[in-house]
């Protein structure tokens, strides 16, 4: 069982949180950014 303590409490740390939540909101701004290239940019640029 001290293992899985030690994971939590690494886990927890405030830079593993940090991270996975910059992973998050980098994901979540790459859908947005090929979102506005596929549907408002590039339809502009084939007429």
């Amino acid at each position: 069982m001290g293992l899985i303590k030690e994971f939590k409490e690494f886990a927890m740390k405030g830079n593993v949180v940090n991270m996975a939540i910059g992973i998050n909101i980098g994901a979540a701004f790459g859908k947005i950014v090929r979102s506005l290239v596929s549907d408002v940019i590039m339809p502009r640029s084939a007429n």
